[in-house]
């Protein structure tokens, strides 16, 4: 009976999520093509493991597969883009109205509060990027659901690479940071309503964000009005 070899899938983790650092930095563009031979001369292995790694990350949305191109970076439609982030708006919204069902968890926000201070002082995109998800699974998190949790999870890495976008633009660092305090402040205090109404202004402000972001490009590129 063949054995599975642990080694390997731990390599092949290692490398997915270098490249998929590389995606939600931006240092790796949409369309991009992922070339085998230099991951695996970078990690001193076979092809093997970085197709393993490559294949993952088709399933999480970042890479797909285009017949005689082979695996380039997945780029997504305007359409896709404000999907993706009304479904986040969806049940971060839902999550907001379980928490009122059933009280803050004081460790989730004890969580939040850690993450945020991180948030302060962080500098660099992608990792902000990173913190940030991982102050709202937080809030996901006290929703107690698991249906909630499972949708929210199938969504990171996308959510990764479109936020990324946002952060980008001038001030919007600052600008999550202050409303990010704000949010805990409000959940520490009880005031769970409130702090859904400034989640869902906060999540909306990023769908303006990326629209300014996605015009200035199509106009920079000749392609917008």
């Amino acid at each position: 009976m063949n054995t599975l070899d642990l080694s390997k899938l731990a390599l092949s983790n290692k490398i997915a999520e270098h490249i998929a650092q590389q995606i939600i930095s931006g240092e790796l563009k949409p369309g991009e093509k992922l070339i085998e031979h230099t991951y695996a001369e970078e990690y001193g292995t076979s092809r093997a493991p970085v197709r393993e790694a490559i294949f993952l990350l088709t399933l999480e949305g970042l890479v797909e597969r285009i017949p005689r191109k082979g695996a380039v970076v997945k780029g997504y439609s305007e359409t896709e883009i404000y999907d993706l982030l009304e479904i986040r708006i969806s049940l971060e919204t839902l999550a907001m109205k379980r928490m009122a069902e059933y009280g803050v968890d004081p460790k989730r926000i004890a969580d939040m509060e850690h993450i945020l201070q991180e948030m302060q002082d962080e500098k660099n995109i992608g990792n902000y990027t990173r913190l940030n998800h991982a102050f709202h699974m937080c809030i996901i998190e006290m929703s107690k659901s698991d249906v909630i949790k499972n949708l929210y999870a199938r969504l990171e890495f996308p959510l990764l690479r479109i936020q990324s976008v946002s952060f980008a633009n001038e001030g919007n660092i600052e600008k999550s940071v202050a409303e990010h305090a704000i949010i805990v402040d409000l959940l520490k205090s009880g005031k769970i309503s409130e702090a859904a109404e400034i989640l869902y202004k906060h999540n909306h402000d990023v769908i303006a964000s990326i629209q300014k972001r996605l015009k200035k490009s199509a106009q920079s590129d000749g392609t917008g009005p």
